[in-house]
């Protein structure tokens, strides 16, 4: 599998995992519109899922990450 598809994936598991979360926790605590808690919950899924690239540094290809939570960017 190449690193460009394994960033993809880990991306969007990442953001399901946040998505699930948010939207059962807003669920239970807020009864509003289900596509507001939907956009809602992709909001604050976006903002705090990590963020998965792969990168050529110094000829070779790397997976690198960059979350809010940790400073820089970390190599996987």
């Amino acid at each position: 599998m190449r690193l460009k598809h394994k960033a993809l994936l880990f991306n969007f598991i990442g953001f399901a995992v946040l998505f699930i979360i948010a939207r059962l926790t807003l669920g239970l605590l807020m009864p509003i519109n289900p596509l507001f808690l939907a956009i809602t919950s992709a909001i604050i899924a976006n903002i705090l899922a990590p963020k998965f690239g792969a990168v050529d540094l110094d000829g070779t290809e790397k997976l690198m990450m960059k979350w809010i939570f940790v400073k820089g960017f970390r190599e996987i």
